[in-house]
């Protein structure tokens, strides 16, 4: 997004709460990657008016995402998935800080295992959110898809990875694979038979997904 651009829609954006910026200096203290301001308002957005009383995030970290999400929606479940220990074990002390652990549910481990164990016990969610390993994203996706229920819809992040993925003569010696994989999952998503994705030039790229 154009610096002018994001400027001034920064200036729109509603006033946070406190904790809410205390979490977000915390990440950019620790770096610890969450959504920017304007990507994580958009997705609140979409929970409001979709109103999802089920969600599963592939991607937990701090809790950042989900506590936000739950701001958006109060009466929804979310299910939160983290295989980092550290960021696990954050995650729980920052949802429990709130009073959130009865709405946010954290599960420990490597999301490609715990999709199948999700699937195995049946489970369905109106919103899946993709925010973890790029790499793997069209794996997770694969994995999520038949969790989503009638209806629902999968929001991936970070498909433009900060503009890179849009430059065909991009190279890097840490991110040129990482970026080449996302060109690969959004022509995938874009050409897939059973959803319809429409990706917006919002915060880090955001791929909006809806089945057929």
């Amino acid at each position: 997004m154009e610096e002018h651009s994001k400027e001034y829609l920064l200036r729109h954006l509603p006033e946070s709460d406190k904790w809410v910026k205390e979490l977000e200096e915390k990440a950019k203290l620790d770096r610890i990657p969450i959504m920017d301001p304007i990507g994580i308002n958009f997705l609140m957005q979409l929970i409001r008016l979709n109103k999802p009383q089920r969600i599963l995030e592939i991607g937990t970290a701090i809790g950042y995402s989900a506590l936000r999400m739950n701001e958006a929606c109060p009466e929804a479940t979310i299910t939160t998935i983290e295989r980092d220990d550290v960021r696990y074990q954050e995650a729980i002390e920052n949802i429990t800080k709130l009073g959130k652990q009865d709405s946010i549910h954290v599960l420990y481990g490597d999301a490609l295992d715990k999709l199948v164990e999700l699937a195995d016990a049946e489970q369905t969610f109106e919103c899946i959110f993709i925010d973890a390993a790029k790499g793997q994203y069209k794996n997770f996706f694969e994995l999520a898809a038949p969790l989503l229920a009638k209806n629902g819809f999968i929001i991936t992040d970070n498909v433009l990875f900060r503009g890179y993925v849009m430059d065909p003569a991009f190279e890097h010696p840490r991110y040129t694979k990482m970026v080449e994989k996302i060109r690969v999952y959004n022509e995938w998503l874009a050409n897939h038979p059973m959803f319809i994705t429409t990706i917006l030039p919002i915060g880090d790229g955001v791929a909006i997904s809806y089945r057929k």
